[in-house]
């Protein structure tokens, strides 16, 4: 019988689908710093910006690319990347200083209003409400969503936004970090993600079991990893594996 003591999941596309989420909320706080901006500037008798949405999204894109590659250690902190380039933006717009971060801050907080607003998969909610009364849940994830703002946050008692210990996954950090805060031995815990480079690799590497999320088929899989095309069919997984569900 396998020793599973402790599951932990990736986020996006694993227990919500995420398309689309990104792309609005791209677009939606960067459109709402820029209609703040606007009024607080006409109180004030200041000009307006020069950019517009788009060349704005983009001057905006391109500045978080920069950051990454001038400090690669932040080049997974997202949350981080989007602060900078937004508060440089403005400050090359004109804007002092003090103004310039005051928006910014405020814009990534509108961007964590909108990025949290995904649907989990109608499953998700009950399997991790069962997984939780047996087994120790985690969560790991690459993104920067707020997951405290969600209302699936009660059932991971230890959650890891990779980026923010600067070792995105597929650094084993993030699983290590995990795997110490849920106090289990990696042979006796599960990793369940959709992405086979940043999820199943390197749990595979600490020896973890792991479930592959993927709609791929035809692919040999090594020992200790499992494939299924949705997350509700993990309970399946744990029976063949002859553990409680």
């Amino acid at each position: 019988m396998t020793s599973l003591k402790a599951i932990t999941f990736d986020l996006d596309d694993t227990l919500w689908d995420n398309s689309g989420v990104m792309a609005r909320t791209e677009a939606g706080h960067y459109g709402w710093l820029l209609d703040g901006l606007a009024g607080w500037l006409a109180e004030r008798d200041w000009p307006t910006l020069a950019l517009g949405h788009d060349d704005g999204l983009q001057d905006y894109l391109e500045r978080r690319l920069q950051l990454a590659r001038e400090v690669p250690e932040r080049r997974g902190d997202f949350t981080w990347l989007r602060l900078r380039a937004l508060e440089a933006q403005l400050e090359a717009q004109g804007l002092p200083r003090s103004a310039a971060r005051l928006w910014a801050a405020a814009a990534m907080n509108e961007f964590h209003r909108l990025r949290v607003q995904v649907t989990p998969h109608p499953e998700a909610a009950d399997l991790l409400a069962a997984l939780g009364r047996r087994y120790r849940l985690g969560a790991i994830t690459n993104g920067n969503i707020h997951l405290k703002r969600h209302p699936l946050s009660g059932y991971f008692p230890v959650a890891i936004a990779a980026g923010e210990l600067l070792t995105p996954k597929p650094d084993p950090k993030a699983f290590l970090t995990a795997l110490e805060r849920l106090d289990v031995a990696p042979q006796d815990a599960m990793h369940v993600g959709d992405s086979w480079e940043e999820d199943i690799v390197p749990a595979k590497q600490l020896g973890m079991h792991a479930v592959w999320i993927s709609e791929t088929r035809g692919t040999a899989l090594p020992e200790g990893v499992h494939q299924i095309a949705h997350i509700k069919e993990l309970p399946g997984v744990l029976a063949r594996l002859n553990v409680p569900y």
